[in-house]
């Protein structure tokens, strides 16, 4: 009999450290109609490509590069990123992420327009 209850009681121990582990990720107090705060888990999303992450990150870059095409110039621009394409491999990858694309080349007119 005393066995029976020490499993139920491990069992039971399990179950609450189970929610509890669940709960810490994230809980909202729900208030039942006695006035009670129960915790209840969040909705959890799953980690996953961050793809809204990258896609400001890309029209920060484009943005970004306008705003100096607009600023130096296309030929003043154009000849730095030669001369940064005829140094190392790090020099020659941040050439090639900051060449001229037709979306910086817009933002640079429009913000050219502006000023």
């Amino acid at each position: 009999m005393a066995e029976a209850q020490v499993r139920d009681f491990r069992k039971r121990v399990r179950q609450i450290d189970r929610r509890h582990n669940k709960i810490t990720r994230g809980y909202v107090h729900l208030e039942e109609r006695d006035g009670l705060l129960v915790p209840k888990e969040s909705s959890f999303k799953s980690r996953s490509f961050p793809l809204r992450a990258i896609v400001i990150a890309l029209v920060g870059l484009v943005v970004f590069k306008g705003l100096l095409v607009s600023q130096v110039g296309i030929s003043s621009y154009s000849t730095r990123l030669e001369s940064l394409a005829e140094g190392g491999a790090i020099e020659k990858a941040g050439a090639w992420l900051m060449q001229i694309d037709p979306f910086s080349l817009a933002v640079a007119e429009m913000v050219a327009g502006l000023f």
